[in-house]
């Protein structure tokens, strides 16, 4: 009988951790959570032992097998000479690197760096870290060996193997995307050792993958057609590429895919999901009962809106300093109004990603929905609608852990391809098309939508 495949997403709030079957059964799943560090504003970290304690308590309950990792991306962890871990690990939702960004921008020039990275120079990126440390922690700087993203550290006290994927080192902003290997020029650029990064393999031959190549897979994107709708913490627009085609701009990710020779581009919106969780606790009121309200207003909330940049926004806005707000208000909205407007803002934004991929040659016919926020009948109609795109769900809602036991798989042999497993693993559940009576006032309120960024933006540059 074929071992169960194991599979740990390393990601923000927790460990999650799953074993199936060669057919896509769960068999089993663990999870254990851990807290998040904000010592001054803006700023967010994590101690990578607490990582390694929840992988390694959920493996104590999972069969033993073949073990995938995903993990969240861009994060950095700084070990010295003797593999010690040197300082808390600075997050992918860390906003402090906006000077080093800058500084990136102008050492190799914007539009080289584009070509190089599929990327402009995001403060949740790797490489601003390295550079902030150098600046403002000489004395760390100085001690620096090795660097790993978190998943990567995970692997490390696993199996003792420094490595990482082509996905998750895309993230990095010192890979040549292009090229799937670690850019000299990029490096070279901003006096960065290129002896400190981890060998760099193909997600199949390693068993690994970032959050969102991962979770791709495990919901059945390995090649151009279907795209991925995350409804996480933060949101997610992924369709695959047929080549690799930055956006001029870089105002989406371009990154490679955990599937070899493949790339994937993604716009992200920080505050997805995570809108919702902050605005069920403002209201003091369960998720059900808010969704309940929401469905007595009509599409478009007579006029309210919402703007989801609580934490600064990515896509299409590289902002850090950008904020959110509701306007519009009247003494009819009520906590039902507000709501619902959140979840249309949250649409909105996922829609702003979805027509910059359009604008790359991405024409999906459906999406595949996963996240937390998928559990929402509600919010999956108007994400639906407001896309003008059918949403499919699938079987498995386990999301990166699924697509990391996947790679698993890959790499034990079980599978011949990324291909192999999707088809035989990976089933929807079923099917929310958009809402032809909602289309014309989505329409509407998406054109007013893209008016409120630019509007908002000279309040934000003056508070």
């Amino acid at each position: 009988m074929t071992a169960p495949l194991i599979g740990i997403d390393v990601g923000t709030s927790g460990v999650k951790a799953i074993a199936i079957s060669p057919d896509g059964e769960v068999l089993a799943t663990a999870d254990e959570s851990y807290p998040l560090s904000t010592p001054h504003a803006g700023w967010s970290e994590q101690d990578p032992e607490d990582w390694w304690r929840g992988a390694e308590a959920c493996l104590a309950r999972l069969p033993e097998g073949p073990v995938g990792l995903s993990g969240q991306m861009h994060g950095l962890v700084t070990l010295g000479a003797g593999e010690q871990v040197l300082r808390p690990a600075i997050l992918w939702n860390d906003q402090r690197t906006v000077a080093e960004c800058a500084e990136i921008e102008q050492r190799v020039g914007l539009e080289r760096l584009i070509a190089l990275t599929g990327n402009r120079a995001l403060t949740g990126f790797t490489a601003p870290k390295l550079l902030w440390l150098r600046k403002h922690e000489p004395e760390t700087y100085a001690q620096i060996r090795h660097i790993l993203l978190p998943k990567d550290y995970v692997r490390l006290r696993l199996t003792g193997e420094h490595a990482i994927d082509a996905a998750d080192a895309s993230g990095t902003l010192l890979f040549d995307v292009a090229g799937r290997r670690w850019s000299e020029e990029v490096c070279q650029a901003l006096e960065l050792p290129g002896e400190w990064l981890p060998p760099a393999y193909e997600s199949t031959v390693i068993g690994g993958a970032g959050d969102q190549a991962a979770a791709a897979l495990g919901i059945g994107i390995t090649a151009p057609g279907p795209v991925s709708v995350v409804l996480g913490t933060s949101g997610v627009v992924f369709s695959v590429l047929p080549a690799y085609a930055p956006d001029a701009q870089a105002r989406v990710h371009v990154f490679c895919h955990a599937v070899p020779g493949t790339w994937h581009a993604m716009g992200v919106m920080l505050s997805a999901a995570g809108s919702a969780a902050w605005l069920r606790d403002a209201l003091r009121a369960d998720l059900q009962t808010l969704d309940a309200e929401a469905g007595g207003w009509a599409p478009g909330v007579e006029g309210l809106l919402f703007a989801p940049y609580l934490a600064g926004e990515r896509t299409p806005h590289a902002d850090a300093n950008a904020r959110g707000a509701f306007t519009g208000l009247s003494v009819r909205h009520d906590r039902g109004a507000l709501w619902r407007a959140m979840l249309e803002g949250v649409a909105y934004g996922l829609r702003d990603s979805l027509e910059l991929l359009r604008d790359l040659g991405v024409q999906p016919e459906v999406g595949r929905v996963s996240g937390g926020g998928a559990r929402s009948e509600l919010w999956l109609r108007i994400v639906a609608s407001v896309l003008n795109l059918p949403l499919e769900r699938t079987v498995s809602e386990e999301g990166s852990a699924f697509g990391a036991a996947l790679l698993a798989g890959v790499r034990a042999g079980v599978f011949a391809d990324a291909a192999e497993a999707v088809s035989r693993c990976v089933r929807v559940r079923d099917r929310i098309e958009p809402d032809p009576g909602w289309a014309a006032a989505y329409e509407h309120g998406y054109d007013r939508y893209r008016t409120l960024y630019p509007t908002l933006r000279p309040l934000e540059e003056n508070q």
